[in-house]
Order: C-alpha cells, then sequence, then structure tokens
C-alpha cells in the first residue's frame, strides 16, 4: 500500500497538473487542511530538479494566500467556522487567555509555525481571531513559508538522487517518520 501511494505521488509528480495540485494543497493546508504540501514538494523536485525552486516558489506564494484565507477564518469566520477548527484542534479553552499575549509575540508564533511540523493553520486563525497586525503577520509567513519551502528545495535539487535512492530503500521508515512528524505537529498544539 505504502509503494502504491508512493509510486502515485511520484507520478502526480511528474504530470502536469503537479503544480496545480502543489498549489491547492498548500493552500488548503495553511487554512484547514491536515496534510501538509512537502507530500508533493518532495516527489515534484526529485523527479524535476531543475524547477526545484520554481515549486518551491509555488508552494510558497499558495501558502501564504492560504493563510490569509486562515486569517480571514479567524477574523471574520470565527464563530462559525474558526471557533470549531480550534476545538478540533484542542484550543478554544485556552484561546482568551493565549489572545491576551499572542499579539506581543505574534511574528515569532507565525514564524516558528511556518518552519516548523506545527500546524501552520491552527496560527492562521488565532492570527486573525486576535487581530494581529495582517501586515505583520504576511511578511512573517512569507519569511517562513520561503525559509521552509526553499530549504528542502536546494537540499533536493542538490542532493537528490541520494535522496530519492535513500527513500525508495527506506519507504517504510520513510513513511513511519513522515507519520511521527505529522502526528508530533498536532500533539504539540494539545500541548502548547
Amino acid at each position: 500500500m505504502i509503494r502504491g501511494l508512493y509510486n502515485w505521488t511520484m507520478r502526480l509528480g511528474q504530470s502536469r497538473y503537479a503544480l496545480y495540485a502543489l498549489a491547492f494543497i498548500a493552500f488548503i493546508e495553511s487554512s484547514f487542511f491536515p496534510i501538509p504540501p512537502d507530500v508533493l514538494i518532495i516527489p515534484m523536485i526529485i523527479a524535476m530538479p531543475r524547477r526545484a525552486f520554481f515549486i518551491a516558489g509555488v508552494a510558497t506564494v499558495f501558502s501564504v494566500l492560504g493563510g490569509l484565507f486562515g486569517y480571514y477564518i479567524g477574523a471574520v469566520l470565527f464563530d462559525s467556522l474558526g471557533q470549531p477548527l480550534l476545538d478540533f484542534y484542542g484550543r478554544a479553552e485556552q484561546f482568551e487567555q493565549f489572545s491576551t499575549t499572542y499579539n506581543e509575540y505574534g511574528a515569532w508564533a507565525v514564524l516558528m509555525a511556518g518552519v516548523t511540523p506545527f500546524p501552520f493553520k491552527v496560527i492562521t486563525i488565532l492570527s486573525g481571531s486576535t487581530g494581529l497586525n495582517i501586515w505583520v503577520f504576511v511578511l512573517s509567513s512569507i519569511l517562513a513559508r520561503a525559509l521552509r519551502f526553499f530549504i528542502v528545495a536546494a537540499l533536493l535539487w542538490k542532493f537528490g538522487a541520494p535522496i530519492r535512492a535513500f527513500i525508495e530503500k527506506r519507504l517504510g521508515l520513510m513513511f513511519s517518520l513522515a507519520m511521527a512528524l505529522l502526528i508530533g505537529g498536532f500533539v504539540m498544539v494539545k500541548v502548547l
């Protein structure tokens, strides 16, 4: 099953629809979707290393745009959409206390969430619902997401063939590590 999913993702990464799929995933991941765009970025860059930085740019632009949608959810749709999402991620009870200090450190929160496995969508919604300055949010998002995606792109561009061989030889382990990072990010939301 894992091999089939890997092969499907690699084929999608080489298809003419890959950039559209990446743009869509990057957008929705920043506002409500749990799967990070790295699941497409990595196979796309491995399949097309010459386009590594273009792929990172697409992921950055659409991730920031999706972050603005998450900000909108928090600012305008908090009661109908934002609150249920925060309930889902276990942040509703601490929201009032958290929002009083959030704006002091909001830029750092956006930066941290933007480059780590911490679910970025939680921070985008919180930024909107607490009224973090929109320009601070946008600039922090651009910096964080570009840093994350361009570092991945640079590493894959430089070491893509050995990384691909490593992944393919240890596919089960790589899948387990990816799932551990994803779950770990959601656990961080519950704990922090």
